[in-house]
């Protein structure tokens, strides 16, 4: 009876072993073997990207642990951001960066990384870059949407318009695509695709070259850039050639210029949060009279010291807020890998700016300049 129990025993903890191996347990976020873990993801995902910038890691959301042999399986859910490294660069994501100008939502990724004690091997990682491109519906059917930068879509007009900037530019050599600022597809008679990019002086001169070919590398010693905005129109089931529209300068993409306004920006609102508070207030009492000063004076500072204890507190600056976040149940989310400043690139327009802060009439009627807008 006794060797009976002790069987199952040894039996339901082989069976518990096996499962809680394979289901996995959860780690800390800070520990070092998952930021190892989630930097091999990083560097991975980077390694796929062709166009645009590297991503570099912004807070460990969860990980977990399980053993596959003599490998532990490192399950781990990150949020990342865009840094100032573009993709093509050898610099690690480590060295660089976070862009100031983009949403304010970082990209949301998971992966499956093996580790022993002297590597790790990342096997699957995914991000969505498609949630920072596209963050609206259309306003309207035939209205410009944007599109992701490493979207097939984009490779018709790109090639179009390189193809057009070599063969319309004064220089010796081919240039060939650096990054993609900002991209839309509108529904007109076909797609007409609006484009914002770079490019990159390559090792290949018209002379020997007529066209970008896999031996046109971009030329690192000689370094030379351009930047274009380009309206290309396709219709492919018409069977019509794209007619590209360009308008380049030299030098690279200007980080100002990739992103727009973004949605819910109000021009009032940094005058509504700059606005002084006013010297008195109509519902002020009364200064006290010569004769009740002393009597009134030890219940007013009784009153202030009331008030002082009840008053609102600043809110907390961003750094608190961050280490409020390492709280939680095995410290996760991670603190931020580096802080992140949101930089809106777009200012308030005059005329927005007038229109926002003009007073109503004294009567609430409609004025002359009401019914010229």
């Amino acid at each position: 009876m006794t060797s009976r129990a002790g069987g199952c025993a040894l039996g339901l903890l082989c069976l518990l072993s096996a499962v809680f191996g394979q289901l996995g347990v959860l780690i800390f976020c800070d520990d070092p073997s998952v930021q190892q873990a989630v930097s091999s993801a990083v560097s991975k995902f980077n390694e796929r990207l062709s166009t645009g910038h590297k991503l570099a890691l912004f807070q460990t959301l969860s990980a977990s642990k399980s053993e596959n042999g003599s490998d532990s399986v490192y399950s781990l859910q990150f949020t990342s951001r865009r840094s100032n490294c573009p993709a093509e660069s050898a610099t690690p994501w480590t060295d660089c960066d976070y862009l100031p100008l983009g949403p304010e939502k970082p990209i949301s990724c998971n992966a499956t990384v093996y580790m022993t004690e002297t590597e790790a091997d990342t096997k699957q990682v995914d991000c969505q870059l498609e949630d920072v491109i596209i963050r609206d519906r259309a306003r309207c059917l035939g209205c410009p949407v944007e599109i992701a930068e490493n979207s097939e879509d984009l490779k018709l007009p790109l090639s179009v318009s390189i193809s057009k900037y070599n063969s319309q530019s004064d220089s010796t050599h081919l240039f060939t695509l650096h990054s993609v600022g900002y991209s839309t597809r509108q529904v007109v008679a076909g797609f007409r695709f609006k484009l914002r990019f770079d490019m990159k002086k390559t090792t290949c001169t018209k002379t020997e070259h007529k066209d970008l070919n896999d031996l046109c590398v971009p030329d690192e010693e000689n370094t030379e850039y351009a930047n274009c905005n380009s309206t290309v129109d396709v219709a492919p089931w018409r069977f019509e050639v794209p007619n590209a529209h360009l308008d380049c300068a030299d030098g690279k993409l200007p980080l100002i210029l990739t992103r727009r306004r973004p949605a819910g920006w109000s021009p009032l609102r940094n005058i509504l949060e700059s606005a002084p508070p006013t010297a008195s207030s109509p519902s002020s009492p009364p200064p006290a009279t010569a004769s009740h000063k002393a009597s009134d004076k030890a219940p007013d500072k009784e009153e202030s010291s009331e008030e002082d204890s009840t008053a609102s507190k600043p809110p907390a600056s961003p750094a608190v807020a961050a280490d409020a976040v390492h709280d939680g149940p095995f410290h996760c989310p991670s603190k931020p890998w580096k802080p992140f400043t949101l930089v809106h690139p777009e200012a308030p327009t005059k005329a927005a700016t007038e229109e926002a802060t003009s007073p109503p009439s004294a009567d609430g009627a409609f004025s002359d300049t009401d019914l010229l807008a």
